[in-house]
């Protein structure tokens, strides 16, 4: 094993095992995690709310025995290859081992670490922007075209796990355009890349087609309830955080493009960072779709630095180049990752209350951040659902009917109880309700702004309020769990026609 090899291996190992040191043991999934792991007994090429790859991991993981170590795994095992990948980048450039040691420990500790800490889209979609610029930076440097082919098939795999890889498509347009290696649209084998990239999308698109394309009322949705509230100066002002403690070799990567001579051709790269921020930033953006573009440049800035540093009293910089990131992402672990139990943690956001760290989707200001209110209660509510079902007649069909798709993905997760499968008329879980069985019983979960109305009791002979979450951090604090036996009418043909509406709903 060479040198470099056993440095790679290292950093390999040190950020599989950051990413389950990160999080603290009382914290559950987060709630996007359950909807996408539900995905798994649900396979198909598109799903309202995101494309198809998640799901094919989420079945991974379940064929893994469904727990809680291979949901980390397989976020982490992107995260590990998006670092693998800038490594050979700055491989392909000639960086030396102070360059690849720079890069490795400013993307290890950034951001990205937190992001890896889930399994949602955004990891893969980090690993498919860092795949598709190392296809481009390699046909750049050796103009073979079997790396544009690699490129579509980058934006194509891209493209089914995240449409936020369009937006790279707009931006790289553009940095193309604005340098001299706009040459590459005389280029016959860009469009055979880019039909590549088509035809690995078709099936998604299809289904889109097919399914009304559901991702428009989708995109909607997010407008109207979250994006209404994401400041675009707060975009532009939060950029900088997400490798603060790298953010000096993301600025000299800038410079290189335009002073260091082997580098002048990826110049393009410049334009397509300004292009595709200044695009997010129009649309309104969250902050943190943006990450992707960051790990490619850490590779030119390192070896820009190394070149910089290499030789006289500037030397002895390089150790502190080395140190910076660690030190920086030290002092700022309290206060991003879920590290301390949810008292604690309370009580450090306290203390920096002016940083507004603990602001949610909705504009509030809450008690901790809603990612890791997100990851409570999850377990507490499974319990409660199971001792409702345990109380129901076995030999009747019970229903369990819950408010959100984390909810009903918890439930599915952390259940005890055979043949339990919990539903909601949110998100995917609309097509999946299966009404073949004659409902008798149901296990409500609400939200505790809504709570179970006279109404839905009187349908209903016996009604039982089982209890409540009990954990104040949680974002599910106070829901209720309602058990509802020997149903009055045709549930059944209530909730066909609540289906359809809902279904109607998204066609719109």
């Amino acid at each position: 094993m060479t040198k470099k090899s056993f440095y790679l291996l290292g950093f390999i190992l040190l950020k599989f095992s950051l990413q389950y040191l990160l999080i603290d043991s009382e914290y559950d999934l987060h709630r996007d995690e359950y909807l996408h792991l539900d995905q798994a007994h649900h396979l198909a090429w598109g799903y309202i709310s995101v494309p198809p790859v998640t799901s094919w991991f989420s079945y991974i993981i379940y064929l893994l025995g469904n727990n809680e170590f291979w949901v980390k795994f397989f976020p982490a095992l992107f995260g590990v290859m998006t670092l693998v990948l800038v490594w050979k980048t700055i491989e392909e450039l000639g960086g030396n081992l102070f360059a690849l040691s720079l890069a490795a420990i400013g993307l290890i500790f950034s951001a990205l670490a937190r992001l890896n800490l889930l399994f949602q889209p955004n990891s893969f979609d980090i690993l498919a922007w860092t795949f598709i610029f190392y296809t481009l930076v390699n046909y750049v440097n050796k103009k073979r075209s079997f790396w544009l082919y690699l490129m579509g098939l980058g934006f194509g795999f891209g493209f089914l796990n995240k449409y936020n890889v369009v937006f790279l498509a707009i931006g790289l347009f553009i940095g193309f355009l604005l340098t001299s290696e706009r040459k590459i649209f005389k280029n016959p084998h860009l469009y055979g890349g880019l039909a590549l990239a088509t035809f690995i999308t078709v099936p998604n698109i299809f289904w889109q087609w097919t399914n009304g394309f559901p991702v428009i009322w989708h995109m909607r949705m997010l407008s109207k309830y979250q994006l209404v509230n994401v400041n675009r100066m707060d975009f532009l002002s939060d950029q900088p955080l997400f490798f603060i403690g790298s953010i000096f070799i993301l600025i000299a990567s800038l410079i290189s493009f335009f002073t260091y001579r082997p580098f002048i051709k990826f110049k393009f790269l410049f334009f397509t960072l300004i292009a595709t921020l200044a695009v997010f930033t129009l649309l309104q953006a969250k902050a943190y779709y943006a990450i992707g573009l960051y790990p490619i440049y850490l590779a030119f800035g390192s070896i820009y630095l190394s070149q910089l540093l290499g030789n006289g009293w500037k030397i002895y910089l390089k150790p502190l180049a080395l140190i910076l990131p660690i030190g920086m992402f030290a002092l700022m672990a309290p206060l991003i990752f879920p590290i301390e139990e949810p008292k604690k943690l309370n009580q450090i956001y306290k203390r920096h209350s002016s940083l507004n760290l603990t602001r949610w989707e909705d504009g509030e200001i809450h008690a901790i951040p809603q990612d890791f209110a997100d990851m409570l209660g999850w377990k507490e509510l499974a319990n409660k659902v199971d001792h409702a079902y345990s109380k129901a007649p076995s030999d009747e069909y019970t229903l369990v009917i819950c408010d959100n798709y984390g909810q009903a993905g918890a439930i599915n997760f952390y259940t005890k109880t055979k043949n339990l499968r919990a539903v909601t008329m949110n998100a995917d879980y609309v097509n999946w309700i299966d009404l073949s069985r004659e409902i008798k019983n149901l296990i409500l979960v609400r939200e505790a702004s809504d709570g179970v109305s006279d109404r839905e009791i009187s349908l209903f002979e016996k009604s039982e309020e089982i209890g409540t979450i009990t954990d104040s951090n949680a974002r599910e604090y106070k829901t209720i769990v309602h058990l509802l036996l020997d149903a009055k009418i045709d549930i059944n043909s209530i909730l066909a026609n609540e289906i359809e509406e809902k279904r109607a709903e998204l066609r719109e």
